[in-house]
């Protein structure tokens, strides 16, 4: 029985003759059909690709990003940290929120060139540094936290500063303030954070900048930091130094004035 076209082409040629040029024509016949049939292979393979790619493009398409929650350290080289929810909250106002699309940090003052920097200006052209420093509370409570910081004095800038200045006056958000010795942000490298235990500071603790205040009360600690005012009054008394704290707030000695 012959069972196809091609069968039949060769079942003719081979009863004309048996010599070897009519089995070299049917082994081309052969070649023939064999790479006919391995087109149709290839194509099927393209044709399966193509709609294994498309349904992958599709599924991606119908995919949502889930923006995971910041994990905050508890341990940094070796040493152990707090918790940001070991902070009591004690704002004179509440938790602040502020619209980072229209914060400025200002620089005013006795300075040679008054200064407005956005939040991502900050971030992103000065120097960061990491350090481990313990927030007391004058309430009885402590933290220990990993802060990452900016330096003041960089953001003021030492030659920007005019000679009669003397104290360094920080405003917050909220309305808060409190003021140091020139002398204490630049000989202590004393920083303005951004982030602690490595995650983003949270708006209740100070979010965008708070003051790491080392060696200082808590009370000196100033969140929401809106403004550096570099002044000539040493008269000058912040928030909680208006109503009996001491001006110096140091670790070492009394928040009380006696």
């Amino acid at each position: 029985m012959i069972s196809s076209k091609c069968d039949r082409v060769r079942f003719s040629v081979a009863h004309k003759g048996g010599s070897n040029k009519l089995k070299k024509i049917n082994y081309l016949i052969d070649i023939a059909l064999f790479f006919s049939e391995t087109k149709k292979i290839i194509l099927l393979v393209i044709v399966l690709t193509l709609l294994i790619a498309l349904n992958s493009f599709a599924s991606q398409e119908n995919q949502t990003t889930v923006q995971l929650e910041p994990i905050e350290i508890r341990e940094y080289e070796g040493e152990r940290l707090s918790s940001l929810n070991d902070f009591n909250e004690n704002a004179i106002k509440g938790t602040q929120k502020v619209d980072i699309n229209e914060y400025l940090l200002e620089i005013v003052g006795l300075v040679q060139e008054t200064k407005k920097f956005s939040y991502n200006e900050i971030i992103n052209n000065f120097d960061h540094y990491k350090k481990v420093v313990t927030l007391d509370c004058v309430e009885g409570w402590l933290v220990k936290i990993l802060w990452e910081e900016i330096l003041v004095k960089d953001l003021i800038g030492k030659d920007n500063i005019t000679p009669e200045a003397k104290i360094i006056i920080f405003h917050a958000y909220d309305g808060y303030t409190t003021s140091f010795p020139i002398s204490y942000i630049f000989d202590n490298k004393i920083l303005l954070a951004y982030k602690a235990n490595e995650i983003i500071l949270p708006q209740n603790r100070g979010f965008p900048f708070m003051l790491v205040a080392e060696s200082k009360w808590g009370y000196k600690w100033i969140k929401w930091v809106t403004k550096i005012e570099i002044s000539d009054d040493e008269t000058f008394l912040g928030f909680w130094e208006s109503r009996g704290y001491s001006n110096e707030g140091d670790l070492d000695k009394s928040y009380f004035e006696k």
